[in-house]
């Protein structure tokens, strides 16, 4: 892995592919993924461009392999996974390819077409036989049962009349349920009542052709007489969409009928259960056919696409490439060309050229750094060998994420998820898992592991474990020694409801306590009652009772979590700003490191670093003895700024007024350096630059290339910046201007920009003080209105246990959803917000783009 504090080198290289061997080429570079190519054909349109024709091919064998898939997975089959990694074929297999995948597609087309023309004509017959099978007409007036050959009587009686020659005629089919009563309706409109009309619901269910569901069919028989009724009634029927199928009057002819159809529909399922035998082996060709068709298909347009990227030589012999490589990768770069052209004769060239524009950032990474990277990427992709914030984030993110949600026992939920995932990261069930919310877990399951573990941490600094304290070290105070030597009667007790616990007595205060938070810090105690006073000694030993029992337990946390985020925050931010140094002295911009960096460093700490050193020196210094005259310091940073002195506010140190003028004097004093000392600068070196000496006429013709190719890279390796490059010259006939107001807009909104956002970022540090007191506040609250409402429950054993386990259960899945999920993704997102705009504005430009190499990796995968 290259390294993580500051994107690799990369250059630009030209390739030289001889034509015979270009493919091969471009194909084991796509296989090795090590450089980015650039369009040299930027002006000529795509169907211009010289394979254009070969990745038509390639697009047309992509569509049917879609249309193969597709017919696979509605199969219900699924396809199985390439085998090993497949190169891209060579152009002369395209051809074969294409004509094997246009014959198994056209072949399943016919199979598919017969096997969908035998289901839909099974079904009619079937449905042909349901309409046979139903009693639709009256029972028969008489029978004669004295020979085989003995016809029924028909179904309605001669009529008498007028219409005596009219015949009788028959309509038989079948509609779907849904517009069967709509069919009828209509039906009895439209001819009056001229119709005799019957609907029965078939038998059984039979089998959609097109869907494949089973469907209830409603089958008619409708008798007319009279040439129009019937043309009216094959209209609505046809409107219907109904399966109409003749209807014998004589019941003999039915029957012979019915029995045709069942035997048509025997010999019509043998025929269907062999067309799907041979279909289910068509299906089984473009099953071993599809995985590694895909990707060879897939690799071999991405190869043409990128030769679509290549300028043709004059001489046509060669194509030329550029393309962005690493430092390190050049000599597996020749490497791969050496070998991919050994078959054609000429080998292929590789060598290194200059460029104007930025190269692309490149920064390696691993499984356990590619979510702290992704964090700073989100951001914005750093400039090219900008100093990366990824490395301090591994430890930085996850500490102030710490410090939000700091509790032993929901960190160690958190940890142990995370772990679990880290230990079945090679599973394959785990890796291809679809859900999203899996998979974002999952891609930070290592920036989960380290959320959790520091978490831990923090809980034991703060002494909480789902919002409980815990006695791992002996208490460095004690209330029996206060009780003992105070003289605590029944008398006081009932006239002060409120204990304070003195440090100044002898015995109370023992020691600092070893790790974290005392669990029972110098509070005032709520009395919990009255009783005789030699109970009191024995309640007052019992130190986790006292501590519940604090009254000011918060004010304490209040005071220490507020200064702990001001330090952590002012801390933060001169790292950030430290950082920059690193990216001048990288860049030699020495300048920078006068004019810029150290002004910034003088402002940030002599305002809100010297506030750090005071809440630090009152720690230190203030003693138990003097704690109730302890100076504020609070008004003390208020005096600094307005000049003056409160006679109530002792001073911390002596000289303390002096030495906060001198730094609110030089704090502002650094603002006009920091605001007009680079301007200053660029223009004087500008101004130095126009009076230098230039070079002859015939010798600046022959720089005028050179300065073409001159990398804007090479401009931070020589110390310009953005600004600085307006104020050189570039090479060319006419001298460049130097735009004064633009470098002084810029950098009069850079110094608005850090004065004002010291003071406001380190306001923002305050969220680690406010969502710290949240969490835990809230965890209080649901263990006070969960589980101690069941731990106070009387009763038989029996159901209390029933209901314990309730209440754990509520209380585990209320922590869950509550503590671990909602409060931790609100920290989380704080906890980024103070990386991106407080810590990373101090150094991180993020204004570059990622080397994007031309990689067969997606298409392995």
């Amino acid at each position: 892995m290259g390294s993580m504090f500051r994107s690799e080198e990369v250059v630009l290289v030209q390739l030289f592919l001889p034509t015979a061997a270009a493919y091969a080429c471009v194909s084991q570079l796509g296989e090795l993924g090590l450089v980015e190519f650039r369009d040299l054909n930027e002006s000529v349109s795509a169907f211009q461009r010289r394979f254009t024709v070969d990745i038509r091919r390639c697009e047309e064998l992509e569509k049917t392999f879609t249309f193969l898939e597709e017919q696979v997975r509605r199969a219900g089959l699924a396809l199985p996974p390439p085998e090993g990694r497949l190169p891209a074929p060579p152009p002369r297999d395209l051809l074969r390819i294409q004509e094997e995948t246009e014959r198994l597609a056209q072949e399943l087309r016919d199979v598919q077409g017969n096997h969908q023309a035998l289901r839909t004509q099974l079904h009619q017959l079937q449905l042909h036989s349901a309409v046979l099978q139903q009693n639709h007409g009256p029972p028969p007036a008489a029978a004669h049962t004295d020979g085989p050959s003995s016809e029924r009587t028909p179904l309605l009686p001669p009529r008498q009349g007028p219409h005596q020659d009219l015949r009788v005629n028959f309509v038989a089919g079948a509609v779907e349920p849904r517009k069967a009563a709509a069919l009828e309706r209509l039906l009895w409109r439209a001819c009056r009542g001229f119709l005799i009309a019957s609907f029965r619901e078939a038998d059984r269910q039979l089998e959609d052709p097109l869907t494949g569901e089973p469907v209830t069919w409603m089958t008619f028989l409708i008798s007319y007489w009279g040439e129009q009724i019937g043309q009216k009634i094959r209209k609505i029927t046809d409107c219907f969409h109904c399966y109409i199928f003749p209807f014998l009057e004589e019941e003999a002819a039915r029957h012979g009928t019915l029995q045709q159809l069942q035997q048509q529909s025997q010999e019509l399922q043998e025929v269907l259960r062999e067309t799907e035998g041979f279909l289910s082996q068509v299906l089984g060709q473009v099953q071993q056919l599809l995985p590694r068709g895909l990707v060879q298909v897939h690799k071999m347009k991405a190869v043409y696409l990128a030769l679509n990227q290549c300028s043709v030589s004059s001489t046509h012999k060669c194509l030329v490439a550029e393309a962005w490589c690493a430092t390190q990768d050049l000599p597996a770069l020749q490497q791969a060309l050496r070998e991919s052209s050994s078959e054609a004769g000429v080998s292929a060239v590789a060598h290194r050229i200059s460029s104007r524009d930025m190269p692309p950032t490149l920064i390696r990474t691993n499984r356990f750094t590619a979510s702290f990277q992704s964090i700073v990427d989100a951001y914005g992709v750093g400039c090219y060998q900008e100093v990366n914030p990824a490395p301090y984030t591994i430890i930085t993110f996850p500490f102030l994420f710490a410090v939000m949600f700091g509790d032993v026992g929901h960190g160690l939920l958190m940890f142990l998820f995370a772990l679990a995932m880290v230990l079945a990261e090679n599973r394959p069930a785990v890796r291809t898992a679809q859900n999203e919310i899996w998979q974002t877990f999952f891609g930070g399951r290592y920036l989960l592991l380290l959320m959790g573990l520091f978490s831990i941490y923090t809980g034991f600094i703060y002494n909480e474990c789902f919002s409980r304290a815990t006695t791992i070290f002996p208490s460095g105070w004690s209330v029996a020694a206060m009780a003992n030597q105070s003289g605590w009667s029944d008398a006081f007790l009932s006239h002060h409801p409120l204990l304070t616990l003195d440090p100044n007595v002898t015995g109370v205060f023992l020691g600092p306590y070893p790790f974290g938070i005392d669990p029972l810090v110098p509070s005032l105690f709520c009395v919990p009652g009255t009783g005789d006073s030699q109970h009191l000694p024995g309640w007052a030993c019992h130190h986790h009772q006292v501590w519940s029992l604090a009254t000011n337990h918060l004010s304490f946390l209040n005071s220490f979590k507020m200064k702990m985020s001001v330090i952590l925050g002012v801390t933060h931010m001169a790292f950030g700003v430290l950082l920059g140094v690193f990216n001048h002295v990288h860049f030699r911009q020495g300048h920078r490191l006068l004019l810029e960096t150290m002004p910034e460093l003088i402002f940030l700490l002599g305002l809100f670093g010297y506030l750090v050193f005071l809440v630090i020196y009152k720690w230190l210094c203030v003693t138990v003895t003097h704690a109730a005259s302890a100076p504020s310091i609070l008004i003390h940073f208020i005096n600094m700024f307005l000049f003056s002195s409160s006679p109530t506010n002792q001073p911390l140190y002596s000289g303390q007024e002096v030495v906060q003028h001198a730094l609110v004097v030089l704090a502002l004093a650094m603002v006009p350096v920091l605001l007009l000392g680079t301007p200053l600068y660029l223009l004087h070196r500008w101004q130095r630059s126009r009076h230098s000496p230039r070079p002859a006429v015939g010798q600046q013709d022959n720089n005028e290339d050179k300065a073409r190719c001159v990398d804007s890279s090479d401009a931070y390796e020589k110390g310009w910046s953005s600004d600085e490059e307006k104020a050189r010259c570039p090479g060319g006939e006419e001298e460049a201007e130097f735009v004064a107001s633009e470098v002084l807009m810029h950098q009069a909104i850079h110094t608005i920009e850090f004065c004002l956002g010291c003071i406001s970022n380190t306001a923002s540090y305050l969220r680690l003080w406010a969502l710290s007191l949240a969490h835990a506040q809230l965890s209080e609250v649901l263990w006070a209105m969960v589980m101690r409402v069941g731990l106070r429950m009387c009763g038989e054993v029996g159901v209390v246990s029933v209901v314990l386990v309730l209440v754990f259960a509520a209380f585990a899945v209320m922590t869950v959803a509550i503590l671990l999920v909602m409060e931790g993704l609100s920290a989380f997102l704080h906890a980024l917000r103070l990386h991106w705009v407080e810590f990373q504005n101090k150094f991180y430009a993020g204004t570059g783009y990622k080397l994007s190499p031309f990689t067969f990796a997606i298409q392995d995968e």
